[in-house]
């Protein structure tokens, strides 16, 4: 069962005075490509966070977000009180001895000056960052769910699109025998435009009509290309990331169907196989966004 790379999970839970906001976007990508965005105090778990999406969701384009929201009236940012009482001091006997005026404007240019606040900065509490971890799997849980919803529908129209390809393979086969005679006919008019007055080799023109015949035979190609499709589906029924095999097998599709084409020699097989290469282009799209 094949699965999409496109995925979305969110989590919004409350631990403490903090309420918290994960976010997980998974968009298609030849290579895992992660980016993170997480507040400075939880940035020692980044490598965790980067390890389990690895793991879990093997390969696309994440986008992780983590938004902490404080919710109680405690602050990191506290007022140095020995470093304002002492600026206050210093600028109060400046001010009487230019002979100004104290006002309360001083305190507003005193909180201007380096030092007047410290910043007390938080430790990362384990305990919280577990109910963040334990969060953190349910989204990328909710992330594997969606693309696996969304795998369903790209089976659908993949297996769709090979039948296709299948369909019209055996559609070739009542215009092979009136393709044969067209080559005959052409190669015996192309002769008789000479005018050898009858001393054309028969058994010359039966060989070298065998050699043409040989190598505009379609037939190897026909059984390639049926074995290549029924190893594609086969191959869906696998487990794990199959995109990239896939890849490679519509690639061999592809090849044969160009092939067909090339050595065809008749205008009904050609049109067959234009349609063949227009069910394959839309597996090739469909499968940019296969995990």
């Amino acid at each position: 069962m094949i699965k999409s790379m496109t995925g979305y999970g969110k989590a919004e839970f409350e631990t403490g005075n903090k309420k918290i906001t994960i976010e997980l976007k998974s968009l298609n990508s030849k290579q895992l490509d992660i980016n993170t965005r997480i507040p400075a105090l939880y940035r020692e778990k980044d490598i965790l966070i980067r390890k389990e999406i690895l793991d879990r969701l093997v390969r696309g384009k994440f986008d992780f977000s983590l938004y902490i929201e404080n919710l109680g009236e405690e602050s990191n940012s506290t007022i140095n009180e020995g470093i304002v009482t002492e600026y206050y001091k210093q600028l109060s006997a400046v001010q009487k001895k230019l002979g100004l005026p104290v006002t309360e404007e001083i305190m507003q240019s005193i909180m201007r000056l380096p030092d007047t606040v410290k910043t007390v900065y938080e430790e990362l509490d384990e305990e919280e960052w577990q109910v963040i971890f334990d969060n953190f799997l349910k989204v990328v849980d909710a992330v594997d769910q969606f693309r696996i919803q969304e795998g369903i529908a790209l089976d659908s129209d993949i297996r769709s699109n090979i039948a296709e390809i299948g369909k019209l393979l055996e559609e070739v086969t009542p215009f092979e025998k009136q393709r044969i005679e067209n080559v005959k006919n052409r190669i015996s008019d192309g002769l008789k435009e000479f005018d050898l007055n009858g001393n054309m080799d028969k058994n010359r023109f039966e060989q070298e009509l065998i050699y043409y015949l040989e190598k505009l035979d379609i037939n190897e190609e026909k059984v390639r290309l049926a074995n290549h499709c029924s190893y594609f589906n086969e191959t869906m029924e696998s487990k794990g990331a199959i995109g990239k095999k896939l890849g490679f097998i519509a690639q061999e599709i592809g090849r044969e169907i160009n092939t067909l084409g090339s050595k065809a020699n008749e205008s009904n097989i050609q049109r067959i196989v234009v349609q063949m290469k227009d069910s394959l282009e839309r597996i090739k799209e469909q499968m940019l966004n296969v995990l």
